[in-house]
């Protein structure tokens, strides 16, 4: 799958979204080696800290159907004006099963940038980290 395709899936993804609060949509899909495509939206709560993004909703899809260790590439997008980064959390929970994963965030016109998840979360903390 292209980046462009993988960036369009998860654009499908922001009418999805669950954002009553935030009004703030994110749409997410997340490439497996073999070529299977988990997708994901964000799914806001009224009490807050039980809301999760779009980029862990793929990630605990693709988690609950035996992907562990084989992902390439996740697209995030929102409809803002500037590029739709992963939270802090996000960037975490994706090291501890991808500290090797490529990211490509969009904006809302469509424009993305592509890059290392270990840029995005330099020294990150993973399963090595506890031996």
């Amino acid at each position: 799958m292209t980046d462009q395709a993988l960036v369009e899936l998860a654009f499908t993804m922001l009418d999805r979204s669950y954002v009553p609060y935030s009004r703030f949509p994110v749409g997410a899909a997340l490439l497996c080696a073999d070529g299977t495509v988990f997708t994901g939206c964000n799914v806001e709560n009224a009490a807050y800290g039980s809301t999760i993004c779009a980029e862990r909703t793929a990630l605990v899809k693709a988690v609950s159907e035996g992907h562990r260790d084989d992902f390439v590439r996740l697209a995030v997008v929102g409809r803002g004006e500037d590029y739709c980064w992963p939270c802090g959390a996000c960037r975490q929970m994706l090291y501890e099963f991808a500290p090797n994963l490529t990211v490509l965030v969009a904006r809302g016109d469509g424009q993305f940038v592509t890059l290392p998840l270990k840029e995005l979360l330099p020294h990150g903390f993973g399963p090595a980290s506890l031996t």
